[in-house]
């Protein structure tokens, strides 16, 4: 069951007093829900949506994950662009300036479209995590950094818009997880060239993906989930380092990303190897 204005289900006649007040559970100022019900982040945006009177404009994360971002956790306030001033955990009110062609429809509800919402997280956040957000948000809503150009010109004097002008440039729908963002951000902040990222490499029979690499030296860098013993992932994670080897590549491969110092030195030792060796 999803979230409802308590005075209206009682004006309709759908529920008694006596089971308002028994069964479901007050979120938000006449805003309920069934009593033991998951609080998703729908569950919480369509309840913030209601609380706002049905007319605030779901905005940054819970936006982000309208648009098909898969890590925003459900615990996360719901930002709403609007003009409510009053104050209320789980919900972060912005009263500021948005145009119409910043929104979309998304059934009942506005959302912010994917351009402005990815403005909206590159200001707000820092950068690496505007970044892993920008990555997955480019990824699911096939965005591009001059998608969103026309937007940092318009608010352009607006908070926080140089460090979304940062966050932006380093935004690449190609990365295909967080931790990938994390270390190809690690690898461009020591210097290293853009790598290109969610490489398909191809023996002409199969084909597999690396998850960033330098094609010039067929060089590739990818994050591994921790090894799982046995069964299809075993054989499915032996075929691609076989093809892998096969085209005449080299992946260097991690299954964390706590040490930084290691991924760069790691990376750049092998990269300027095999670029001496080009030469």
């Amino acid at each position: 069951m999803e979230p409802f204005i308590g005075t209206e289900a009682l004006a309709r006649g759908d529920l008694t007093r006596g089971r308002l007040r028994h069964n479901y559970d007050r979120i938000h100022p006449d805003v309920y829900l069934a009593s033991g019900q998951e609080r998703t982040l729908l569950v919480n945006t369509e309840a913030a949506w209601l609380w706002t009177g049905r007319t605030g404009i779901v905005a940054g994360l819970a936006a982000a994950a309208l648009h098909g971002v898969r890590t925003v956790d459900a615990a996360t306030p719901i930002e709403m662009i609007g003009t409510h001033t009053r104050r209320r955990r789980g919900i972060v009110m912005r009263e500021e300036r948005i145009e119409a062609d910043e929104v979309r429809s998304n059934g009942s509800w506005r959302v912010t479209t994917a351009a402005r919402t990815a403005l909206d997280l590159g200001r707000r956040f820092p950068r690496d995590l505007a970044v892993e957000y920008l990555d997955a948000l480019a990824r699911a809503a096939d965005l591009v950094e001059t998608d969103v150009a026309p937007l940092v010109e318009r608010y352009r004097g607006a908070r926080g818009i140089p460090q979304a002008r940062s966050a932006l440039a380093q935004m690449d729908g190609g990365t295909r997880c967080r931790e990938e963002t994390r270390i190809r951000l690690l690898l461009l902040d020591a210097g290293l060239p853009p790598p290109r990222t969610n490489i398909t490499l191809c023996d002409g029979r199969d084909s597999t993906t690396i998850g960033m690499g330098w094609d010039e030296v067929k060089l590739g860098v990818s994050f591994f989930e921790p090894p799982r013993p046995g069964g299809c992932a075993a054989v499915q994670d032996l075929r691609h380092h076989e093809l892998v080897e096969r085209v005449g590549w080299t992946e260097i491969g991690f299954v964390a990303v706590t040490q930084g110092r290691s991924i760069v030195y790691r990376v750049r030792d092998e990269l300027r190897r095999r670029m001496r060796g080009a030469q």
